[in-house]
């Protein structure tokens, strides 16, 4: 019985792999809807909470991050139509899916570890930053973005920074983080892939 698969070169080989990561890009620009959703959230989360607490001396600053679910569903409802559309699902596609997927649950660990440890919050945010970096980094290394990498390294090093700030300052390092790691990488993303298009 003869099967039409054929020995790739080694050209060729790259070739494909090339293609499977610039289709990647296309998918993951195109998606940039999420870096951008999640990044001006967070993003917005943290300076009102800053203002509330700091400023105004609120005492339940916190209430602003109760967003973050409903940030979730609009994710969810999105990726569900997106996976509808796309006829094709490439291994860097499930790779990155999966990365994200570890990343938002680790992000739910996390809270929940601080509500049974004492709402003991003065560490979160060099964990979510570390988060982001491993993030950013992972998914600009992958699809070729250097924005994401760049994001994703200067995350570490304030990762590394934020453990030596109380919370009110790890607030503004983590609009910081946020904005270098998620926001910008995002627009750039979006203005490459928009320009590709036209």
């Amino acid at each position: 019985m003869e099967t039409d698969d054929k020995e790739l070169s080694p050209q060729e080989s790259l070739a494909l792999i090339k293609t499977m990561i610039n289709k990647t890009k296309d998918s993951v620009a195109d998606d940039s809807f999420y870096f951008l959703l999640w990044g001006w959230l967070v993003f917005v989360c943290c300076i009102a909470e800053f203002i509330l607490k700091v400023y105004y001396q609120y005492p339940y600053h916190y209430v602003v991050w109760w967003t973050m679910p409903a940030a979730g569903i609009a994710s969810a409802v999105y990726g569900a139509r997106q996976s509808k559309q796309k006829k094709v699902t490439s291994f860097v596609d499930e790779a990155l899916g999966f990365l994200w997927m570890a990343i938002g649950l680790s992000f739910i660990t996390l809270v929940v570890i601080n509500i049974i440890n004492g709402q003991n919050w003065q560490t979160a945010f060099t964990y979510y930053i570390l988060l982001y970096a491993i993030g950013t980094f992972m998914t600009g290394s992958l699809i070729r973005f250097k924005p994401l990498i760049i994001g994703g390294l200067i995350n570490f090093a304030l990762a590394i920074i934020s453990i030596r700030l109380n919370y009110d300052n790890q607030l503004l390092i983590g609009s910081v983080a946020i904005l270098i790691s998620y926001i910008i990488p995002g627009h750039l993303l979006r203005m490459k892939h928009q320009k590709q298009k036209n």
